[in-house]
């Protein structure tokens, strides 16, 4: 009785804790300040410019990109589409300019932002396998989304840093 009351708890306890609309905000957020870091770079850097053998900032906003666009599409597919077939992955066309990478970002903003509101609560808990080859929970793989922006957004930072440029304010999402 006594494990099934405390896992009860943490049960109700994980659906109060947050709501889908307060993830969608937080990663807009996310979205918002990361749009501001491939704005500061200079046009000549963004797709050349790198450090240490990392990828440039370009490549890394693609990854992002194709992941944000392929992901929040998945969760309305039956089939995934598979990792080879993300757009950081396939070798497939990109962006060419700055104004071309933030018109597909906002795109793709905007398709969060009307997607969103149409996944259904319990998907949220639900297993899936992302890009075919991630299983987990969904809200797991979102965050992992997530996180996987704010890392690449970090390297973004240093990047503009080792060019002199001061980046946005990290705390400022809005």
């Amino acid at each position: 009785m006594e494990n099934n009351l405390s896992t009860q708890q943490t049960s109700n306890a994980m659906e109060w804790f947050t709501s889908s609309d307060a993830i969608l905000n937080h990663w807009q957020g996310h979205r918002r300040l990361t749009r501001q870091v491939i704005e500061a770079f200079p046009k000549d850097k963004l797709f050349e410019y790198s450090i240490g053998g990392m990828r440039p900032f370009a490549m890394m906003v693609k990854e992002i990109m194709s992941i944000a666009d392929s992901g929040i599409q998945d969760l309305f597919q039956d089939s995934p589409t598979p990792v080879a077939k993300l757009g950081h992955h396939s070798g497939g066309s990109f962006a060419n300019t700055k104004e071309e990478i933030l018109n597909l970002w906002d795109d793709i903003t905007y398709k969060i932002e009307t997607l969103w509101p149409l996944i259904p609560q319990q998907r949220f808990q639900e297993v899936m396998v992302a890009f075919g080859a991630y299983e987990g929970i969904t809200s797991d793989i979102i965050l992992y989304w997530i996180d996987n922006e704010i890392h690449h957004r970090g390297q973004g930072y240093v990047y503009l840093r080792s060019l002199g440029i001061e980046p946005p304010a990290f705390w400022n999402r809005d």
